[in-house]
């Protein structure tokens, strides 16, 4: 008891990293997000026809993104998502510059009955570090 009283900080400290660790990689499934890696979301994308969704702003979008995505940045998603309609039925590949604001995303479009939302793991970052084109 004495170890405890002596070192709480760090226990908390060290519990506190712990469960970051944990919810980094866990957190999206707890959550019921889906994720995707670059070599999936191309799969999607040329075998099933799959919306590449960007949910960045504007000015992101226009310094590079995804081949025939579509913009509709994250905080006009809620008023906009009847644009999304058509593809109900059809895989979503949701993208952001690292994957944060995508996940968000993914959960809001899940609640509107979109079931193949697909959250694209590492973001356009990790679309660049696999050397995958992007269009201007």
């Amino acid at each position: 008891m004495q170890y405890i009283q002596t070192n709480i900080w760090m226990i908390l400290v060290a519990f506190s990293s712990g469960f970051m660790l944990f919810w980094s990689i866990f957190g999206n499934r707890i959550r019921g997000i889906k994720e995707v890696d670059c070599i999936g979301a191309l799969q999607l994308i040329n075998h099933k026809n799959a919306l590449v969704l960007d949910v960045r702003e504007e000015s992101e979008f226009g310094n590079g993104h995804l081949l025939n995505s579509k913009l509709i940045p994250l905080g006009k998603l809620g008023d906009r998502v009847g644009e999304l309609e058509r593809y109900r039925e059809q895989p979503i590949v949701v993208v952001c510059r690292s994957g944060q604001r995508s996940a968000s995303a993914c959960a809001a479009l899940g609640k509107q009955g979109f079931a193949q939302a697909f959250n694209l793991s590492g973001g356009v970052v990790a679309w660049q570090k696999s050397n995958l084109p992007l269009e201007k």
